[in-house]
């Protein structure tokens, strides 16, 4: 019979242990996610490590220019609109493609092809269907994606040109596009595929985002340093916010209590406050802030700044940037791809 020395097997399970730890241990990548950054004037896109700060890769989306980027729910794709090599409702190549790519081997695995010009702009996953929700300036319209097959299943209307930018209510049952030229926001029943009000707001609007009760549609005037309150029971603008300038992307802090809004020309992002609707700080940035994103946890937003060719990380506690990391030209559009297993 065969002894076994229990002082070895001890010793042999305590290295063993010792030589797991290294491998179970949380790295940045498996203890949060990544960072998804389009740097449109560089046509890739940066993924970035956001506890030390740096580019793990920078990978080419396409020929033309990407503003925006998804990330798939499960943290493992990434999903890139083309939209074209021109401003909004100027001449220039028309985007016709979304680029899929693996973030785990950090290349290209597929291209969706609209099959004319739509430039395709802004991808959003739908909450509860798991669908991609892609605005479709040119043929006035929200494309619908199944990422399962990469396949185009449905084509939703919004009444009007240049829908730029969507946001999708907590239930997946509604959705609210930008509609840049014509200053004004489409709401429309995702479900039954239809307008339910085209809402006037400003002789030229952009950016959007709901708040996380689903109550507030946010948007800024792109002529005047104000923001538009939307409320989504009447779909009309409840009331305007004065800021110190004009505005660009707005988000809320996971809590609602709170609204993040990037001035572009002022190098700022003023902090609203949701109860009170008065600015309550502002905090500096580099130049040209575009996009803000508001890490799951809660604790730290990221801001895209487009001249600087970097992201701030603000700590959303003391409520000032904890790091600047740097990306590629032309920062634009954001993601969070979470850890998968």
């Amino acid at each position: 019979m065969l002894r076994i020395n229990p002082i070895v097997v001890v010793a042999v399970l305590a290295g063993g242990m010792m030589l797991l730890a290294p491998a179970e241990a949380s790295s940045p990548r498996a203890s949060q996610g990544l960072l998804l950054v389009v740097n449109k004037a560089d046509h890739t896109l940066s993924v970035v490590d956001p506890e030390s700060g740096k580019q793990e890769a920078v990978l080419p989306v396409g020929g033309i220019t990407a503003h925006e980027v998804a990330a798939s729910p499960d943290g493992r794709t990434a999903w890139v609109p083309i939209y074209g090599n021109s401003g909004v409702g100027r001449p220039g190549t028309d985007g016709t493609s979304l680029t899929v790519i693996d973030l785990n081997s950090q290349k290209t695995i597929g291209t969706i092809d609209f099959g004319h010009p739509t430039r395709p702009h802004h991808a959003v996953f739908g909450p509860k269907d798991g669908r991609l929700y892609v605005t479709a300036e040119l043929t006035r319209s929200i494309d619908v994606i199944d990422p399962e097959t990469r396949k185009i299943v449905d084509s939703i209307p919004t009444g009007e040109p240049e829908s730029h930018m969507l946001a999708i209510s907590s239930d997946g049952r509604r959705g609210y596009t930008s509609n840049v030229g014509a200053g004004t926001v489409s709401a429309v029943d995702l479900v039954n595929r239809k307008v339910l009000a085209v809402i006037p707001v400003a002789r030229v609007a952009q950016r959007i985002a709901i708040s996380p009760d689903d109550r507030w549609v946010f948007t800024a005037d792109q002529t005047k340093p104000q923001l538009a309150i939307i409320d989504t029971q009447t779909n009309k603008v409840k009331q305007w916010v004065l800021l110190p300038d004009i505005a660009f992307g707005t988000v809320p802090t996971n809590d609602g209590a709170r609204l993040l809004i990037t001035e572009p020309a002022a190098g700022t992002i003023a902090v609203l406050n949701l109860q009170s609707m008065k600015v309550e700080r502002l905090i500096k940035v580099p130049s040209a802030p575009q996009e803000v994103l508001v890490r799951p946890d809660g604790q730290v937003a990221y801001v895209s700044c487009d001249r600087s060719k970097q992201v701030a990380a603000i700590d959303l506690t003391s409520w000032k940037v904890e790091k600047l990391i740097d990306v590629g030209g032309g920062a634009d559009g954001l993601a969070w791809a979470p850890k998968h297993q």
